[in-house]
């Protein structure tokens, strides 16, 4: 992270996007904030916070698979909101990722190049992923 342009990035090492997210930011030049959520866990108050900061709800970021989503009745529309909130406290795993806050937003980057959008204008580098895709060419432009 640096002072002058702040980045967290909730991050879970085992995601292929969440690691895509994390390699443009840091090709971008910057050193974010990593948070291995699935490690530390969430707090209601944070995820308030982070759901405020997105201009939406909990269902915006709930994962359901490959969680216990399901079975706990979160994906029925009669779901609360407190009931999803309480239910990613005590099971991380449901909150989906990567989350990254930056001066210019919060957001769920799903697909990862919507952290593009969060990054200060022409920090941007020539980027691929992981899997060969080209997401940003030499010429510094999206080729998505």
């Amino acid at each position: 992270m640096t002072d002058r342009f702040p980045i967290t990035i909730y991050h879970n090492p085992s995601c292929g996007t969440s690691r895509n997210t994390l390699a443009m930011i840091n090709a971008a030049g910057y050193a974010p904030d990593v948070i291995e959520y699935l490690k530390s866990g969430w707090t209601r108050s944070l995820l308030q916070e982070l759901l405020a900061e997105m201009k939406d709800g909990p269902r915006i970021i709930l994962r359901d698979k490959g969680t216990p989503a399901e079975g706990l009745g979160l994906l029925e529309a009669t779901a609360s909101n407190n009931k999803i909130l309480d239910a990613m406290v005590a099971h991380p795993i449901l909150v989906n990722r990567p989350i990254v806050k930056t001066p210019l937003g919060t957001r769920l980057c799903r697909p990862s190049e919507l952290v593009l959008d969060l990054l200060e204008p022409g920090s941007i580098r020539p980027f691929t992923k992981e899997d060969g895709e080209v997401v940003i060419g030499t010429d510094g432009k999206r080729v998505i």
